[in-house]
């Protein structure tokens, strides 16, 4: 019997996947893919994923915000929980992440949460059934607050702000809602240039830090921007920007459309402050 690779979206199938997993050579020539923040636009995420062409035997490795924004959040993660069956994912918790896994868990959930479009999110899971939804609060509990690999490199949704670096952080909501790690390479990305003796003990810690969190936007970047040796992978997809996905290994960028263009008549997070 033929082996079937893909579905009709070029998402390897759960077959192809197992049958990877079986076979250590083709391993090697694995891609690891970095994502960006999602915000509830399925229609960008596979889009994403056409361009991207993932092969069985390649990794994804999303850096949360998956949620609030866009109006298929719930769909979202229904995409997401299917996905992992097909190709080897990680998944990074973000600040709005944790607050939908406050609002799945039947705690009562912080009201900036209402202001962040939490309201979107709410409406997205209409029609789901109790235990559809105790299926997707699992999968928020069981995401990553970091992701380090075997060579180094850290994965991260917001930052850090012990010297110790993530795992010695006592607040791990820091790690979901920090910027000054980012600041911190963006001021002194010039600097170490001239004098590597500057270059911040925090950002030694890893070869490379992957964020999210901080749109690109604000610097009127629709790339990824890349500061010593951290990389903001959040290119605006919850605004009016694309969704973008990265090589790790040798830089190769991938982006969706402008994602407002596949929900017209939507806001997203336009109405937010970036």
């Amino acid at each position: 019997m033929t082996l079937l690779l893909f579905d009709r979206m070029g998402i390897p199938t759960k077959e192809a996947y197992l049958e990877v997993m079986k076979n250590d050579d083709t391993m090697k020539n694995q891609r690891t893919i970095v994502i960006g923040d999602i915000h509830g636009g399925l229609r960008a995420l596979q889009q994403l994923l056409e361009r991207i062409n993932p092969q069985p035997h390649d990794k994804l490795i999303f850096l949360g915000d998956y949620v609030d924004g866009w109006s298929e959040s719930a769909q979202l993660i229904d995409f997401l929980i299917d996905l992992q069956t097909r190709i080897s994912c990680i998944f990074i918790k973000g600040n709005h992440d944790d607050m939908c896994e406050t609002w799945l868990s039947g705690h009562l959930f912080r009201m900036d949460w209402m202001k962040n479009h939490g309201v979107a999110t709410i409406k997205s899971y209409q029609g789901y059934s109790s235990a559809a939804m105790q299926e997707h609060l699992h999968f928020f509990l069981n995401m990553h607050y970091y992701y380090k690999d075997e060579e180094g490199r850290l994965f991260i949704h917001g930052g850090y702000t012990a010297d110790g670096g993530p795992a010695s952080q006592g607040d791990v909501s820091v790690l979901m809602r920090d910027r000054t790690l980012w600041e911190l390479a963006r001021t002194m990305n010039s600097r170490v240039a001239e004098h590597p003796e500057l270059y911040p003990h925090k950002l030694r810690l890893f070869s490379e830090i992957y964020i999210g969190h901080t749109p690109t936007l604000n610097y009127d970047e629709y790339n990824p921007m890349h500061a010593c040796n951290v990389w903001n992978m959040d290119t605006g997809a919850g605004f009016y920007g694309r969704l973008s996905g990265m090589d790790i290994h040798s830089k190769t960028l991938f982006q969706s459309d402008p994602v407002p263009s596949l929900y017209p008549g939507e806001e997203g997070r336009m109405m937010a402050r970036f």
